[in-house]
């Protein structure tokens, strides 16, 4: 029974690698696009093998309750990100804005930053989940500039800066880390073994481990996009194909999330350090009131839903920063809803700045009459992101917002006021997006609504009902954040 989960954690890492190796040289869309498809469709076979069943860790490699939600999350998403992503570049080609060349280039990078993300998330090691999570940001920062105008490689360039100074700050809280450890476990690979470092985390430089968490939060929050580390992902969002704007959203923000929640629980079994909550908690307000207030300020619709991404990173990170049972619960609850529904709502962005030439928010208009499938997906995605019942993010935020009220009731106020802050600034926009005067386009869409639709789908259901396995897994993996 153990080759199988031993397998399956291979599977999860060779078999991008391996289909990135081969996209590189195909020159054939439509078997590329294909490919691509099928490769993250097997990779999830074999992330979705790991709730079975998961192998024992070993020295780089673990997996337990924790990481399998965000494996299973990570590959379901990119499966239906690929899916979008084939007709999505189609038109693309079609147009010109790509050539062979830079196709090849983009379903490779496509694989290595799954690959990227994948190890990252599957690490039994804190130095080989700071590389893989760099190499996941470069192969995006690369896709981001694919385009090569002058915005696009403006784009790229800032994402490229800040994103380094925050792996560099990241790289230091592991040193830190490191540094602490090995007067206890010794030099070598043990202290930077996460299993090995949480068993003798007591016996650590309380110290040291207080300086590393400030640089590992200021790092990897600067990955998670909370403010004000934010300044790279609006633009990175609003230049690079709709499809990386759709992964950055609902994956890459987790991963660098994953990150911190695992040096929070490292620091959640030391006596003597200080509290990670109150700066989680700090960074994740600020996050929330500073997007809230940004988004009626946005002209361009896929900037807008950056901003929107700014602002529920803040609120898992206020979650996870409040701790417990159920401010933990209801973070991965949200995590979990604000990927499917922030990749939906990028799925019909990206085939409505197709169809209407723009992602000038002026310049669109009606959609729910010239393109009626789109416009009440979108209406339906923007509904569901703003909490709306019954759908799942509703009951994320008021298990959050609750949890908040019976633990802390004067942080419920900015809480609530961000949310409500929001939630206005999405209807207004959606308002003269979605109907109204047609403006723009009439052309048909070339576009595929299974990943949209199918994301929807399963944050309505959430909403209604959580299957009795889901909840105590949530519940398991929420006890253990501490």
């Amino acid at each position: 029974m153990t080759a199988l989960p031993v397998d399956a954690v291979a599977a999860v890492l060779l078999i991008p690698i391996g289909a990135a190796a081969l996209l590189a040289v195909l020159p054939s869309y439509r078997l590329s696009a294909r490919l691509n498809v099928l490769a993250t469709f097997l990779t999830l076979l074999a992330a979705l093998s790991l709730l079975a069943v998961r192998p024992a860790p070993g020295q780089f490699l673990l997996i337990d309750d924790l990481n399998v939600v965000f494996i299973v999350l990570n590959t379901l998403v990119g499966f239906t990100t690929s899916v979008f992503s084939a007709t999505y570049i189609a038109h693309e080609i079609e147009v010109g804005r790509l050539t062979p060349a830079s196709l090849r280039f983009y379903h490779a990078m496509y694989q290595v930053m799954m690959f990227g993300m994948n190890l990252a998330l599957v690490s039994n090691n804190i130095g080989v989940m700071w590389v893989a999570i760099e190499l996941a940001t470069l192969t995006t920062v690369m896709m981001v500039g694919i385009y090569r105008t002058p915005q696009a490689l403006e784009a790229a360039w800032k994402y490229f800066i800040l994103g380094s100074v925050g792996i560099a700050l990241a790289l230091f809280g592991t040193i830190l880390v490191y540094m602490a450890a090995r007067p206890v476990v010794g030099e070598g690979l043990d202290g930077m073994t996460w299993t090995i470092l949480v068993r003798n985390v007591a016996a650590f430089d309380p110290a040291l481990l207080n300086v590393a968490f400030v640089f590992l939060l200021l790092g990897y929050g600067t990955k998670v996009g909370l403010a004000p580390l934010h300044a790279w992902l609006p633009d990175a969002h609003a230049e690079g194909p709709t499809p990386i704007s759709a992964v950055l959203s609902g994956l890459l923000l987790n991963v660098a999330l994953y990150a911190l929640l695992r040096f929070k629980i490292l620091l959640a079994a030391a006596p003597g350090v200080i509290a990670p909550g109150p700066l989680m908690v700090t960074m994740g307000l600020t996050s929330l009131i500073f997007a809230a207030f940004m988004l009626y300020r946005r002209r361009d619709i896929k900037r807008m839903f950056a901003y929107s991404s700014i602002e529920h990173m803040g609120i898992i990170a206020f979650a996870f920063g409040m701790g417990g049972p159920l401010a933990n619960f209801a973070g991965l609850l949200h995590m979990t809803m604000h990927s499917l529904t922030k990749s939906a709502i990028f799925f019909a962005v990206g085939h409505i700045s197709q169809i209407k030439g723009t992602q000038k928010i002026a310049e669109i208009r009606g959609l729910t009459v010239t393109h009626p499938v789109l416009g009440w997906g979108l209406v339906l995605g923007v509904m569901a992101i703003t909490g709306m019942p019954p759908l799942g993010i509703f009951m994320s935020e008021f298990l959050v917002v609750s949890s908040t009220f019976a633990r802390e009731p004067l942080l419920a106020i900015p809480l609530v006021l961000g949310l409500l802050v929001a939630f206005g600034a999405l209807l207004l926009r959606l308002g003269t997006v979605a109907f109204g005067e047609p403006l723009g386009s009439t052309a048909p869409a070339e576009a595929s609504y299974v990943p949209m639709f199918a994301h929807l789908a399963l944050v309505f259901v959430a909403g209604i009902y959580l299957p009795g396995p889901v909840v105590v897994w949530f519940q398991h993996v929420a006890s253990q954040l501490g």
